[in-house]
C-alpha cells in the first residue's frame, strides 16, 4: 500500500539534506550528504552544482531507505536552499557557465564599496531591503557577466539563465525557470514594493533582465519531476522558500513579533512584520517571509555571517576538537573563557556592523588560556553576535520580544543556548524538530497540493522540546559585552 510522504530538499552550504514528512508532520527519515566547498584564493568561495546534485541524489536515495519507502510514496517536493549563492547555466543544455559562487564569497567587496560611493545605498535599500555587501546575489551574477568568457555576449542573446540554488533545482527537477519570491528578495535586484523585478537596478549592475527567472508564490505546484534518474516522473514540485525563510515558517512564526534564530554555518534571526515592509535604521535587512496565494509576508532580519563554521574552524583548521558535538562538553570544563573573546568574523561581519573587510580576532590570551577557555569563547562570541543582532532588531521595532524559538545544528548545544537566553533576556525555546528550514519547504509543499488544509495544522502540530530561561546573571554579561565591543572594534 502505498504511502504519503512529502520529500523535502534542504540544499546547504555544507550538505544537503532530504527529509521525509508524513501527513501527521513528524520527520520518518532524514539524510544528510556532505559536500566540498571549493576555495580558489582568499575570500573566494565557489560550489560546483554537479556536486551539490550528487549530494541530493544521494540523500534522497539514503532517506527512502531508511524509511523503507519508494520514490512513488512521495507526494509533493519543498525545496528550501542556502541564498545568494547563484549561478547561470545554458538554457539548452542546462550545464552551468562556472562553478556556483557562495553567499560568503567576498570577491565582489570592491565594486559593493564603489557603488556605495558613487551614492547608490539609499536608493538600493529603499527598493531592496538591503545593504550593498557581496553577501547578495546582483554583484555576483555581475561579476560572472564580466569574467567569464563570452558570458554577457550569451545573457544578452538570450541563451543563458540566471538563479538562486532553488531556481537552479527547480530547472534540473522539473525545467521550469521559476523563484520564489523569498529568494528572489535576496538579489539585490528585486523591488519590494513593486514586488518584481527592478528595470533600475537590474541596469545598475548590468545583469539583463531576460536571464532572471519568473517569480512565483512560496507555495503552488511549478513542475513536476521529469528525467531525474532518482525520482520517479510526474511528482509535483509544491514549496520554494529560502532557508531561513523556510525556518520561520517550520517555526510556525505566523504572527507579527514572533521570531526565530537558526543557528547552521551562519546564524539567523527573522522576526514576521506582516504585509508591510519595515525598514531599518539599525542595520537590520527588510525581506520577504514568504508569498501565499500572491499575498506577501515580510521579515525583519538579521544575519551572523558565521557560527557552526567557527566550531568546524576548532575541528578542520585548529584540530583542538573531533567532532563539532565534542565544543559543549570542553567549553563546559571551565567556569567562564578566562578573558579570551572570540570575534568570529571569519568571513566579515554581518548585521549590524556590515563590514566585509573585518577579520576574526582571538583578544585576551594568556599563558593560562586552554583549549577549553577557546571553545567557551567561541560559544560566546555565536551569541554575542546574535545579542548585537537583537539589541539592533528591538531598536526598529521599538518593543521587546517575548520569546526566541531556536533551531538549526547548533541549537542541540544546551550551554550555547543558556548563553545565548541569558545575553537575550528571554526564553530561548527549542522544538522537537531542529530541521524546521527542510520541514518548512515541506509544509508550504504539502499545503499546496492538500497533505495539509491549513496553516493551522502546522500551528498545531508544532511542539517545544526546551526552554532555555534566563539566569539574570547581570555582572558576568556586563564584562562579556564590554570585553565583545573592545574585541569587535579591534575586528
Amino acid at each position: 500500500m502505498a504511502r504519503e510522504l512529502v520529500l523535502a530538499i534542504d540544499q546547504g552550504t555544507t550538505g544537503s539534506t532530504a527529509l521525509l514528512i508524513d501527513k501527521d508532520i513528524r520527520v520518518v527519515a532524514s539524510k544528510n550528504l556532505e559536500f566540498p566547498n571549493h576555495y580558489p584564493a582568499p575570500g573566494r568561495v565557489e560550489h560546483d552544482v554537479n556536486e551539490i546534485w550528487s549530494s541530493i541524489g544521494a540523500a534522497v536515495g539514503g532517506a527512502l531507505a531508511m524509511a523503507g519507502a519508494r520514490g512513488e510514496d512521495i507526494v509533493a517536493i519543498g525545496i528550501t536552499n542556502q541564498r545568494e549563492t547563484s549561478l547561470f547555466w545554458d538554457r539548452k543544455t542546462g550545464e552551468p557557465i562556472h562553478r556556483a559562487l557562495v553567499w560568503q564569497d567576498r570577491r565582489t567587496a570592491n565594486r559593493c564599496a564603489q557603488l556605495k560611493n558613487d551614492g547608490f545605498e539609499d536608493s538600493v535599500r529603499k527598493q531592496t531591503g538591503l545593504v550593498l555587501d557581496p553577501y547578495f546575489s546582483g554583484t555576483k551574477a555581475e561579476w560572472l557577466l564580466d569574467n567569464v568568457d563570452g558570458a554577457r555576449a550569451k545573457a544578452e542573446r538570450g541563451e543563458l539563465a540566471f538563479g538562486t540554488i532553488d531556481s537552479w533545482l527547480a530547472h534540473r527537477l522539473t525545467g521550469a525557470h521559476v523563484t520564489d519570491a523569498s529568494n528572489a528578495s535576496r538579489t539585490l535586484l528585486y523591488d519590494l514594493n513593486k514586488r518584481a523585478w527592478s528595470d533600475e537596478l537590474c541596469a545598475l549592475l548590468r545583469v539583463p533582465k531576460a536571464t532572471l527567472p519568473e517569480v512565483v508564490d512560496s507555495s503552488g505546484v511549478i513542475g513536476v519531476t521529469k528525467n531525474v534518474g532518482f525520482l520517479p516522473d510526474g511528482i509535483p514540485v509544491a514549496g520554494l522558500i529560502g532557508d531561513q525563510q523556510g525556518a520561520l515558517f517550520g517555526q510556525a512564526c505566523f504572527d507579527i513579533g514572533m521570531a526565530k534564530c537558526t543557528y547552521g554555518t551562519g546564524a539567523f534571526i527573522l522576526l514576521n512584520t506582516g504585509d508591510t515592509p519595515t525598514p531599518s535604521q539599525h542595520g537590520m535587512l527588510t525581506t520577504v517571509a514568504w508569498q501565499l496565494n500572491g499575498k506577501t509576508t515580510y521579515a525583519l532580519e538579521g544575519s551572523a555571517f558565521i557560527a557552526g563554521a567557527a566550531v568546524q574552524w576548532l575541528r578542520d583548521g585548529l584540530g583542538i576538537i573531533r567532532n563539532a558535538s565534542d565544543i559543549e562538553a570542553l567549553a563546559a570544563s571551565v567556569p567562564d573563557s578566562g578573558g579570551v573573546t572570540f570575534v568570529p568574523a571569519l568571513a566579515g561581519l554581518g548585521a549590524p556592523h556590515w563590514r566585509p573587510d573585518a577579520r576574526g580576532i582571538i583578544r585576551g590570551i594568556t599563558g593560562g588560556t586552554t583549549k577549553a577557555h577557546l571553545a567557551r569563547a567561541t560559544l560566546e562570541g555565536i551569541a554575542l553576535q546574535i545579542d548585537d543582532i537583537l539589541h539592533a532588531m528591538t531598536s526598529d521595532l521599538g518593543t521587546s520580544l517575548t520569546e526566541m524559538r531556536v533551531d538549526g545544528g547548533a541549537a542541540k548545544n544546551d550551554l550555547l543556548m543558556s548563553l545565548q537566553a541569558d545575553l537575550l533576556g528571554v526564553p530561548c525555546v527549542r522544538p522537537t524538530v531542529l530541521e524546521t528550514t527542510g520541514l518548512g519547504s515541506a509544509l508550504l509543499a504539502g499545503l499546496a497540493t492538500g497533505m495539509w488544509s491549513n496553516q493551522s495544522q502546522v500551528t498545531d502540530a508544532w511542539r517545544e522540546e526546551k526552554s532555555f530561561r534566563p539566569t539574570g546573571a547581570t555582572t558576568t554579561l556586563s564584562n562579556l559585552r564590554r570585553q565583545w565591543r573592545a574585541a569587535v572594534d579591534r575586528a
